[in-house]
């Protein structure tokens, strides 16, 4: 019994297996465009599925997180967005700097003709109408404020029972997440990369930006390497084993493209790296929200290899003032696949782009093929946030760690 346990699939090799499932199938000519549309099928109604928890999700595990960070719960969200922002902004320069002084030597006008029209995607064969009871913003400063004045009520004494039933939900969210929306991730996954290898996307932009993706993946993995090293170094402990402690994160956002349907993975990641509950529970889907480091690393790098490919302008000062600004446009959609490019889609007119036309739909397909690469980056980074914000936390918020925080942490190997 031992024996068969130990064979039993994990979650990244179920992720891999299902990536190169679909591009396999995808590829298969003989099968019937009705049969390749039930995973497709099925994906989009996870999809919606993930979408109305999303909201759920930060309500459920924000709020209670807030509220149990019962000393300097507004000063650490501050810390938060401070650090998620500047890291978004730090990527997005590096990445400027990067691609314009490399993109030049292998793109020109020329590179516009290469680039194939693609195959019309697969649709579902039915959807639901399954809208979410409110919006990822609204679920943010619906989070934030109760959170704040549950914390409050709590050092008075009060509180208590409000406290208890947002307990009571994010158990409930967990419990979701355990039994529907872990287990059907593969599933999901599948039927993206079928969609996207019946299209020929990835192929024909792949068999000209090979070299830019290439260039942003590298820099990706890099920024974060140096953000794992520096948590470390802050923390005293060894980046090398943070870094492995987050690839089973890695490789479920690099296959569902959603930082929010990564959070209970990554919220696990966050517990083997040692990050208290109160900690993990508050940054983690805080910071799939408003960090976006390896979002705004592909945009940026995608809208100059955009801009050179067609001999426009690129210069510095109307670069900065565009990264500036999308650091706080992708707030807006982050849970989606390509949400990011979508809320940055009407900022692209700063840089001489027109959001609807060719160019656009022309960032919009260059963003969406790499954006698995750049969600990685992203909750990779929340990671490394969390361990800076635990050690502030435990350092200068709180004389010593709470003893039910040790016990708790283990409460949430559910999640795994």
């Amino acid at each position: 019994m031992k024996k068969m346990h130990s064979l039993k699939f994990g979650l990244v090799p179920k992720l891999l297996l299902a990536i190169l499932l679909g591009v396999i199938v995808g590829q298969i000519q003989f099968i019937p465009d009705f049969i390749l549309q039930i995973p497709v099928t099925v994906s989009s109604l996870f999809s919606s599925l993930l979408s109305f928890i999303i909201p759920l999700m930060i309500v459920g595990y924000v709020v209670k997180g807030i509220s149990d960070i019962s000393q300097g719960a507004g000063k650490l969200l501050g810390l938060n967005a401070l650090l998620a922002y500047s890291s978004t902004l730090i990527g997005g320069f590096i990445a400027y700097f990067l691609a314009s002084s490399l993109f030049p030597l292998f793109i020109d006008a020329s590179v516009r003709d290469t680039v194939q029209e693609e195959t019309a995607a697969l649709e579902p064969l039915f959807t639901l109408p399954l809208d979410p009871l409110f919006g990822v913003t609204s679920a943010i400063v619906f989070a934030f404020l109760f959170g704040i004045f549950i914390s409050w009520l709590r050092e008075d004494g009060k509180g208590e029972t409000m406290y208890q039933f947002f307990n009571d939900f994010g158990e409930i969210i967990t419990l979701i997440l355990k039994t529907v929306i872990i287990p059907l991730l593969p599933v999901y996954i599948f039927g993206n990369f079928l969609n996207l290898s019946y299209t020929g996307t990835v192929f024909s932009l792949l068999s000209v930006f090979w070299r830019v993706f290439l260039i942003v993946i590298a820099l990706q993995l890099l920024l974060i390497t140096i953000m794992f090293v520096l948590a470390g170094l802050y923390t005293g402990k060894n980046p090398l084993t943070l870094m492995r402690n987050q690839i089973p994160a890695y490789f479920t956002a690099l296959g569902t493209q959603s930082s929010a349907a990564t959070i209970p993975v990554n919220m696990e990641c966050a517990r083997k790296n040692g990050v208290s509950r109160e900690i993990r529970e508050f940054v983690i889907p805080l910071s799939a929200t408003i960090h976006l480091m390896g979002s705004i690393v592909t945009i940026t790098s995608c809208v100059t290899a955009v801009l050179l490919m067609f001999d426009m302008p690129f210069g510095f000062g109307m670069m900065a003032s565009f990264i500036a600004t999308l650091g706080v446009a992708m707030v807006a959609a982050p849970g989606a696949p390509g949400g990011a490019i979508m809320s940055a889609l009407p900022f692209v007119y700063m840089v001489g782009i027109d959001p609807t036309g060719t160019l656009g739909n022309l960032l919009i397909t260059l963003y969406i093929t790499q954006d698995s690469f750049g969600t990685a980056a992203n909750v990779s980074g929340d990671n490394a946030i969390a361990l800076v914000i635990d050690k502030i936390y435990t350092r200068y918020f709180v004389s010593s760690p709470a003893p039910e925080a040790v016990h708790s942490s283990e409460q949430s190997e559910a999640v795994s």
